[in-house]
């Protein structure tokens, strides 16, 4: 049964005749009539009679149209319920994040006052991970390097949060750390430090092999960049690191690659329909404007 047919036999109720409901729902006597006898198909009994000249609604159309009130009833509840939950301020919005992104802004947002009720995760995948987050966060931290294929913008919301430099990292006390930048002819011979694959800083190390015609010796795995920068300083080999986010170990010195300079996207990612909601909103103005502060200098450690 269609709603507005259940509209117009209930009108018909209310009105009493075919002309009062045109009239109210401006429309013609005859298109009146015709979408109640397509109502009428629906049901198994009559729901109007005829009495004199008037139109008139039997007993089970009495008792249709009564249900008819119920049902938009209903429905403009569940359309206010939406609409509350759309505009409600202090609906909770939960936010994943990489780990180096989830060190970075998580804390600033819990310091933050006017912001609703936050539910944070930290989410180590795989670059092409990332979009299916967001079937479960309402808004999901992002990074892939800037060669790297876009995310799917027909189907997700994308935000671009940071454009941040990637640097070679390397114990401040290592030959290389007096260099003002590097090569990747200075670094190629070196011990590195990698990514699992098909994290987005793997493609980098791949890059680096080529321009120095050599493979890397990569001989420790590790994605979690705090874990890394200790490897680094205890000696462990030479690593990429983030210029922006992240805290590092004082021993450990960022230099760029002066004939390779890389640098990965961080981007919010978010259903569309989940920015119609305020909440979620003023949560991503809040991670934008977390977002704004300057990059750390090459030589600082970030510590």
């Amino acid at each position: 049964m269609d709603l507005h047919h259940l509209r117009l036999l209930r009108e018909l109720g209310d009105r009493g005749s075919l002309a009062a409901v045109a009239q109210a729902m401006h429309i013609t006597p005859s298109a009146v009539s015709q979408q109640l006898r397509t109502l009428q198909r629906s049901a198994r009994v009559p729901l109007t009679e005829r009495r004199g000249r008037r139109l008139v609604l039997t007993e089970a159309g009495r008792a249709l149209a009564a249900a008819a009130i119920e049902i938009s009833t209903a429905l403009d509840r569940a359309a206010r319920a939406v609409d509350d939950h759309l505009d409600d301020p202090a609906a909770p919005v939960t936010v994943a994040a990489f780990h180096s992104a989830a060190l970075t802004f998580f804390g600033p947002l819990l310091g933050r006052s006017g912001l609703p009720p936050l539910r944070f995760a930290d989410e180590d995948v795989p670059q092409a991970g990332f979009p299916a987050l967001a079937a479960d966060h309402d808004l999901v931290l992002a990074h892939r390097l800037a060669h790297s294929p876009p995310w799917p913008a027909d189907r997700l919301a994308v935000v671009p949060l940071v454009r941040e430099p990637l640097y070679v990292a390397l114990p401040a006390r290592h030959r290389l750390a007096a260099q003002s930048s590097l090569s990747t002819a200075d670094v190629a011979a070196e011990p590195w430090i990698g990514v699992h694959e098909g994290f987005p800083l793997e493609g980098v190390l791949t890059a680096v092999a080529a321009a120095a015609g050599r493979p890397l010796d990569i001989v420790h795995r590790v994605n979690d960049f705090t874990v890394v920068a200790a490897l680094v300083a205890a000696g462990g080999g030479l690593a990429l690191l983030p210029g922006r986010t992240g805290r590092f170990d004082p021993a450990v010195t960022l230099r760029p690659l002066a004939d390779l300079p890389v640098e990965r996207h961080i981007d919010v990612l978010a259903r569309p329909e989940s920015l119609h909601r305020v909440a979620v909103r003023t949560v991503l103005a809040a991670l934008r404007e977390t977002a704004t502060g300057p990059a750390r200098p090459t030589g600082d450690s970030g510590a």
